[in-house]
């Protein structure tokens, strides 16, 4: 073969590699992506927003002001440490306002549930704020007998009774009423209510419910006693064994010292308290009737008993 062929083919192959190359160049070119349309979105409209209905306040319920939380002694009062609720029927005194308390300071721990009133803020101990002016609060030794079978229940009002045994000064037994009508104020450790009738301690239930159980046992009671009264009851405390006497609940006694009577004992009390002598018992008031009719003195006789037999020989 001539080199001319030769060269003429090898033209040739070099045109048909140029071409193939081109070729296979255009055919690895991705095409461009066609124009997209922009979508156009239609808006909706936005939902209206939920309104939360308020709930209507009941006319017939008036604002208490509450406590939040348990307040230490001599910790002034912040805004959430109160509460207010709404109750059909509000307590006596009561604060209806925070702004009524914030910042006072109590001189006592307050329980969280306690509503709150000028006395929750006022110095002095539970008996203190028990009793009003003029009175004084007197504890007296109990028992069983003593205190009414273990019935007795702060409010409850009672007349103090004493046994006289005879002694050397006196010999003849006799038996009065040294005072009468005095509230009671506690029975051990149950405290009754304050003035207004408020529970002072602000206990729970359960913690009452115990001192109910316990109040049998008591070995001690505290009675509001007057001040003119005070020292004849101290005497009578160390003449002769008391008695504790329970007054009717018809007689609204309590009511009336919540209306401001105070002088009950004072009303009842009489120059002749009730004094009866054992011989009064025994021979029919002979001792009375000669004091009051003037009659010349007897004989001084004296008491012989025997077994269930009381007889009065002269000497």
């Amino acid at each position: 073969m001539s080199s001319r062929v030769t060269m003429g083919l090898a033209v040739l192959f070099l045109l048909g590699a140029l071409f193939a190359g081109y070729w296979g160049l255009v055919l690895s070119r991705t095409p461009a992506p066609a124009p997209v349309a922009p979508v156009t979105q239609t808006a909706t409209p936005a939902a209206a927003p939920v309104i939360a209905e308020q709930p209507m306040e009941d006319p017939t319920r008036q604002p208490v002001l509450i406590l939040a939380k348990d307040l230490p002694a001599h910790q002034p009062v912040k805004a959430d440490d109160l509460i207010v609720e709404r109750l059909k029927v509000a307590p006596a005194g009561s604060f209806s306002k925070p702004e009524d308390a914030v910042g006072r300071t109590s001189w006592r721990p307050l329980a969280a549930g306690t509503w709150l009133t000028d006395s929750s803020f006022e110095a002095g101990g539970t008996l203190a704020r028990m009793i009003h002016p003029g009175e004084r609060a007197l504890a007296l030794s109990i028992d069983e007998i003593i205190g009414a079978g273990g019935q007795l229940t702060p409010g409850d009002y009672v007349d103090v009774l004493l046994y006289l045994p005879p002694d050397q000064n006196n010999t003849d037994r006799s038996a009065q009423t040294v005072v009468p009508a005095l509230r009671v104020l506690s029975v051990g450790a149950l405290l009754g209510p304050v003035n207004q009738g408020q529970d002072s301690l602000g206990i729970s239930r359960e913690d009452r419910e115990q001192q109910q159980k316990l109040r049998t046992n008591a070995r001690s009671v505290v009675v509001a006693v007057p001040e003119k009264l005070l020292s004849r009851l101290m005497l009578a405390t160390q003449a002769g064994p008391l008695r504790l006497a329970v007054r009717s609940a018809e007689e609204k006694n309590l009511e009336r010292y919540w209306a401001g009577d105070s002088d009950i004992a004072l009303q009842l009390d009489t120059a002749n308290r009730n004094v009866t002598h054992f011989s009064q018992l025994s021979l029919g008031g002979g001792r009375s009737s000669q004091m009051s009719t003037g009659a010349p003195r007897m004989a001084r006789t004296i008491e012989v008993i025997r077994g269930n037999q009381v007889t009065q020989q002269t000497p």
